[in-house]
């Protein structure tokens, strides 16, 4: 069985995706803009890979910032993006994952940004972040949604699943304070591919397109849909 961060047979979660869709801004500031109230103190980010979320998510009033992530490379990628200024500094590195984190370790915030579909035992990874929040803390996860868009690009970067609400709130029996979908128009376009184009990885002019115009649409749309729509699903859990 596979465990945490680890990827099917015969696939190498070598986060080339993470390049990709570190052109991504407008969507990092829109994930980081939902997350915020639930932010504070001390916060984990589990699967941190080249660090691209950092910067969007560093603000007060964290107090400080643990990067955990078990892959070797993407670790040294990540110390590069630090030396050049694009990590902040105070962000600290750790190579590992919840269980080989020193157990005295306990946190007022954990996320996870496009992780937990790549760990085939969700509900005991979901189990391991919960015990490490302090009481009060918010373990926050955002994954793509609904596995009809499951597409062979899931598939080469090691996604077990895509989720739905039902999924999400099977994973644990504590319910969650949030749970919404975001990127209305991203869905579309996503079933618009699916139906018709057929691509299965995107290419750069495609994700920086997404971003600059699906997403600011989405950000207008989804609440108006009353976050019922989406291409990926963001869920938050308290202590």
């Amino acid at each position: 069985m596979a465990t945490a961060l680890e990827t099917p047979a015969g696939l190498d979660y070598i986060g080339e995706e993470l390049g990709l869709f570190k052109l991504a801004e407008n969507w990092k500031r829109y994930v980081a803009a939902r997350l915020q109230p639930y932010l504070s103190g001390e916060l984990l980010e589990v699967g941190a890979g080249i660090g691209a979320n950092t910067r969007y998510f560093d603000r007060p009033p964290l107090t400080r910032y643990v990067a955990l992530e078990p892959d070797g490379r993407l670790c040294e990628e990540f110390r590069r993006e630090q030396a050049a200024g694009k990590v902040p500094e105070r962000c600290e590195l750790v190579q590992g994952t919840l269980e080989t984190l020193s157990s005295n370790e306990q946190f007022d915030a954990i996320v996870y940004i496009d992780v937990l579909e790549h760990i085939e035992d969700d509900w005991a990874e979901f189990a391991r972040a919960y015990d490490r929040l302090r009481p009060g803390g918010h373990l926050c996860i955002l994954c793509p949604a609904h596995n009809y868009f499951y597409s062979p690009f899931d598939r080469a970067i090691g996604h077990f699943r895509r989720y739905d609400k039902r999924m999400f709130r099977a994973i644990s029996e504590r319910q969650p304070v949030r749970l919404e979908y975001l990127d209305s128009v991203g869905m579309l376009a996503s079933a618009a591919n699916k139906l018709l184009l057929r691509q299965s990885y995107p290419n750069e002019q495609q994700v920086l397109l997404w971003d600059r115009l699906f997403v600011r649409t989405s950000r207008i749309a989804d609440p108006l849909l009353l976050h019922m729509l989406g291409k990926s699903i963001l869920g938050v859990w308290q202590k």
